[in-house]
Parts: structure tokens; sequence; C-alpha cells
């Protein structure tokens, strides 16, 4: 049984997110804890699994602490110490619904998680009566806005001067990150603010395309950015002062490189996923830090992976995604918005971005049916390489070439659809994309 991806359990309430198979994770879950704090997101399905949720983990012997409607960063932060149980799609759709698990604030691992797998499929029965868990009402939010703003004023100038907009669309971020930004000094102007599990106000995902009135208000206003929020403010988009979006690698190489720079580590690492633009590693580099990467969805066993190894993380990040790890284990937006509004008070928006080399960026899908992807990425394993000779090759997640020039490309199985992942960046990314492709079209055509 394969229950988690590569951000929990996620999809549609009505054929796979059940109440039948939150009762299942919560006992589950609830087998190994002592007290699991529950929340959810603002989804108008979000009470009645989060209640189904709490009956499993109580029938499995473990206390429930009810934080109720939460950014799951909060919950996160919520749950250190003890476990915790997320109910949160995320930036999908409002008619999906999903399950993360937290122990001691960092989301479990895949041992856990296949713990929870053979848990659910083997169909346990409850503990004995007399050790069911109980359950009560906990508040977190003020704890926790509290904690995001000492943290962030380590970092950066005062914010007394910045104004700035929030589109929280609809979701639970309005309850931290406009307050937040405000507690640091910043005028804040709100977008789509109410908590509304319908996402009236626009799409949960924030895009280019569903950011428009955001960019708009942006670029017609009087503030220095803005940001963008999913559903549970674990992503952020950053909007600059014309209105654009500024590429997800662009922010996470500038947090990134001010992380290290703020180090007094010996070795700083910053880990991030197969995908991210070379970018990160020159100002890293540049900075005195190095780059680990680590498989998409798998922050948390990068940071760990490096820490025994005796090495210290600094910063972690997949695009939109960022982990604090001096603040926590957890990808936290709220703490993103408020570190980048103090850096953006220091050195403005555009002498943040003036370092970071910005070569286009392609990501293109190659058909490949999903019972030849393995063949086919054997192949590319030596035929890559070979098309580009100049290139150093790493193979840990996909085939990632680097080439020279700063340029370089990832090849990578889809692990949901029936694709391989072309991801190219160059000054020349369309002949780059057009070579590798046809790399690609033929190692396919020969698996198949």
């Amino acid at each position: 049984m394969d229950l988690f991806g590569t951000a929990g359990i996620r999809g549609s309430v009505r054929t796979e997110v059940t109440p039948e198979l939150a009762v299942a994770v919560g006992q589950a879950v609830g087998r190994d804890a002592g007290e699991v704090v529950v929340g959810r997101d603002g989804r108008t399905t979000g009470g009645a699994l989060a209640a189904a949720v709490e009956a499993g983990v109580r029938s499995g012997g473990a206390a429930v602490r009810r934080v109720g409607v939460v950014p799951t960063p909060a919950l996160a932060f919520a749950s250190r110490g003890r476990y915790g149980v997320m109910l949160t799609a995320s930036h999908n759709p409002p008619g999906d619904n999903g399950i993360k698990c937290f122990v001691d604030g960092v989301e479990y691992d895949r041992d856990r998680e296949r713990v929870i797998e053979e848990r659910v499929a083997a169909d346990h029965d409850p503990v004995a009566w007399d050790v069911w868990g109980d359950g009560h009402e906990e508040s977190v939010l003020d704890a926790y806005r509290a904690a995001v703003v000492d943290y962030a004023r380590g970092y950066g100038a005062p914010l007394d001067d910045l104004s700035v907009a929030v589109d929280c669309g609809n979701g639970v971020g309005a309850l931290a990150t406009p307050a937040v930004l405000r507690d640091l000094g910043a005028t804040v102007e709100t977008l789509e603010g109410n908590v509304d599990g319908h996402f009236p106000g626009r799409e949960s995902k924030p895009t280019p395309e569903s950011l428009t009135t955001l960019r708009r208000f942006v670029a017609d206003g009087d503030v220095a950015f803005g940001i963008g929020h999913d559903g549970d403010a674990d992503r952020i988009v950053i909007v600059d002062g014309s209105g654009e979006v500024v590429h997800e690698d662009t922010v996470l190489a500038i947090v990134a490189e001010r992380y290290v720079r703020a180090s007094d580590a010996a070795d700083p690492v910053v880990v991030t996923t197969p995908n991210a633009s070379a970018r990160i590693d020159e100002r890293v580099t540049a900075a005195g830090g190095r780059v680990e990467r680590v498989r998409l969805g798998a922050l948390h066993e990068g940071i760990a992976a490096v820490r025994k190894e005796g090495g210290t993380v600094v910063f972690a990040a997949e695009p939109w995604k960022h982990i604090h790890p001096a603040f926590g284990g957890w990808i936290d937006a709220v703490a993103s918005a408020a570190v980048f509004a103090r850096h953006v008070a220091a050195e403005g928006i555009d002498g943040l971005r003036a370092p970071v080399t910005e070569r286009p960026y392609r990501k293109v899908s190659v058909p490949c049916p999903d019972p030849a992807k393995a063949d086919a990425m054997e192949r590319l394993r030596t035929t890559l390489p070979e098309a580009f000779p100049e290139a150093s090759v790493d193979t840990a997640h996909g085939v990632r070439l680097e080439r020279p020039d700063g340029s370089w490309l990832l090849v990578r199985p889809s692990g949901t659809e029936p694709y391989v992942r072309l991801y190219a960046e160059s000054e020349s990314v369309d002949d780059l994309v057009t070579e590798a492709r046809a790399v690609i079209e033929r190692a396919v055509e020969g698996a198949s």
C-alpha cells in the first residue's frame, strides 16, 4: 500500500482521503504517541476529517490536542516534543484534502511512513477501551506568530518604512503572515484575507496566472513587493515592485546566500533538490558554503543526512518551500515571508536580485509509459553524458548534468504521470532542450 506521496497523503475526499482512511491513519499514529496535536486548514471537509483523525488517534491509545484552523507550519511548531497530524491538501483544489504527519516538528520520513502504511493495510483493532486517549483544545497561533517575529528580527533590517502586499488566497496564511509582518513594523495590504475553503478569490496554487490581482495591485500601488501563499502557507511566491513574479530559484538563492554569510559554521550547507537551479550553487559557493541535493519531498531527510555526517545545515529548500533550521525543522512560508521582508528592508528587492545570474529556464514533459521508465532512465545514464561530454554527471536523483558555462539539465521520471521530466537552464535553453529531448525520446523508444 502506497499512501504517501512527496507531501504526505493527498487526494479526493470522496475516493482517497476519506473519513475511513483518516480514522485508520490516526489510529496508526496514535499507537506510537503519547500526545498528538491535530490541526487543519480552512477546507470545508477539514472539520469532519480532523474529527475522524482524532477518533483514530484516541482509539490508538494517544491523547489529542486540538489546535483548530491553523497554517501547517503552526501545527508543525506545536508538534515539537510530541506528534502532530495536519489535515491539508495545500495548493490542491477544494474537493481534495490530505494528511501530513509530524514528529517533534519534522515531517515523517519514509521509514515512519511505511510503518503507517503497513498498519493501515493490516486494519488493526482499537486498543482496550480503558486506555483510549483523551482530547482537549489547545491554542498555538499566538505563540507561533510571536516565535516567528523573534526569529526574523535576527536578519536584515526593521520593517518600519516598508509596505508589503500579501495575497493569502483565502488560505490560513491569513491567520499568520499579515500579523507577523505588522508586528515587525511593516504596513501590510492583505488580499483574499478571509479563510474560505472554497477558495473563491483564486485557485489555491500561487502561480503567475492565479496571482494576477496581486501583481496588478503591486504594480499600480505603493508597496515594495508582494507575497503569495497557498492554502496552508507552506509555499511562498514573491512579486517584485513592477508586478512580476520573481523566479522561485532566485528567491531560494537570495535567502540561501544570506544564511551562509550569517553562519559561523566551518562548513555551512544548503540542502535543495535536483530540479533547483545552478544559480543557487553559484551564490552559496560565493558566500563560502556548499550545496547538497536530495530527492523531491525529502528535505528533512537531507538535513538529517548532513547532520549525521557532522555538517551544519543553514537552509533547506525546494522551489517555493523553505525550511529554516535555526527556527525549526518544518517547511515554513510565514517565516520565509518575515525573513525575506527584513532582507528587502535592508537591501531593496533589486539589490537582492542583482548578484543572481538568472538564465532562461524550461521544464518539458516527454511521454513515457510507466513500465518503460526504469529502462529508459537506465539508458539515459549512459546516453545523456555521451551527448554532453563536457558536463559533470550526478545520477543520485535522475540524471543531472552541469556544464562549465553554468547551464544544467535534469532528467527524472515522473512519480505520478506517464512522463519523463526534463528541466533545463541555459542562455540557449531552447537549443539545449531540443538536443536533450532527442536523446530522451530515443531512450524511451528503445525501452518501450
